[in-house]
């Protein structure tokens, strides 16, 4: 992870698309050779599929190297070690969601008004972090870092932009720390693992939430 993220940006000020945070090992990626990138996005995809099929505790270099049909020492060369390639896995999975909530179609996307864009922002989320969970939960911040770790303050600083557009008079800031906690992975894990609870129901919770949230009853 990089030490220091970019300014946050103020709430009137649009959040661009070049100011996605350069997470870890992808901050060098336009500099690659094409064949480098093409062999380091190979490695993601091989890495990525083992994650989903056997679990993060189970993601070795050698596994990734014969999955991608590369030799063992491309893989240490290209992330040095596994903590570098989970961390390159994250950073490539991060990017993208930030793309599309920043710059995508809308209702995720700019173009849809905020409580719809707040409804698909969850749902969105929820549906990436079921479909990553062992990934995520291997890379959860230790307890001191868990609020300020950078993708989360840019997840967080997104919520509470769309917060202060469809609830102005709200604490927007204390608010978007409440709409976050269910889309917590280490929460999804218990719930959705533990609890046996289907992911529709967390989606379903979610939009009900953010209705409540956003028009209270009088």
């Amino acid at each position: 992870m990089s030490a220091a993220p970019p300014p946050v940006p103020t709430p009137q000020e649009p959040v661009a698309p070049q100011e996605l945070l350069q997470l870890g090992t992808e901050i060098d990626e336009p500099c690659l050779r094409a064949d480098a990138a093409r062999n380091r996005a190979r490695l993601l995809e091989a890495a990525a599929r083992l994650v989903a099929e056997r679990g993060a505790d189970c993601l070795t270099m050698e596994a990734v190297a014969t999955a991608a049909n590369v030799g063992k020492g491309t893989v240490f060369r290209r992330f040095g070690d596994r903590t570098g390639l989970l961390t390159a896995l994250l950073d490539h999975s991060e990017k993208k969601f930030q793309a599309a909530f920043l710059s995508g179609p809308p209702p995720l996307g700019p173009g849809a008004p905020p409580v719809e864009r707040l409804r698909a922002f969850g749902l969105a989320l929820l549906r990436r972090t079921a479909d990553e969970l062992e990934l995520q939960l291997a890379a959860e911040p230790a307890a001191g870092r868990r609020f300020t770790a950078p993708p989360r303050r840019v997840l967080r600083h997104h919520v509470t932009l769309l917060l202060r557009e469809a609830v102005p008079d709200a604490d927007c800031e204390l608010l978007a720390h409440t709409l976050m906690a269910p889309l917590d992975p280490a929460l999804v894990h218990h719930l959705t693992r533990q609890c046996g609870m289907p992911l529709d129901r967390l989606e379903t919770a979610w939009t009900d939430l953010v209705d409540r949230v956003t028009n209270p009853q009088p």
